[in-house]
């Protein structure tokens, strides 16, 4: 049996001023650049990483919002990927799975 976690979107607003701030910079400082290692491996990107399961509900937001990028981070928080191989490679199908392992999960955005 599956538990959920209960858990919610973090009502921190400096938790998610700094998570804004680095998504900001890592968005900025990687304009242009198409390879995924190379974004995942920026220090603000790596740094997002670093705050834990309290940003997951921002990642999940950021996913439903935009879409992409987010899934090698939300893949390293939560040590989980719940999209099946053949979706691989296809953003929409990826977010949904992505959203859905979110709702499944009890996470609120």
């Amino acid at each position: 049996m599956q538990t959920k976690e209960t858990t919610s979107n973090p009502d921190n607003p400096e938790l998610e001023k700094i998570f804004n701030d680095l998504a900001s910079q890592w968005l900025t400082e990687t304009r242009g650049i198409s390879s995924i290692n190379q974004m995942s491996m920026h220090p603000a990107y790596q740094q997002i990483i670093g705050m834990g399961k309290d940003i997951i509900p921002l990642l999940l937001r950021e996913v439903e919002r935009k879409s992409g990028h987010w899934f090698w981070a939300l893949k390293s928080i939560t040590r989980e990927d719940p999209v099946p191989p053949e979706k691989r490679g296809r953003t929409k199908e990826m977010t949904k799975a992505w959203l859905d392992w979110g709702k499944n999960k009890g996470y609120k955005w």
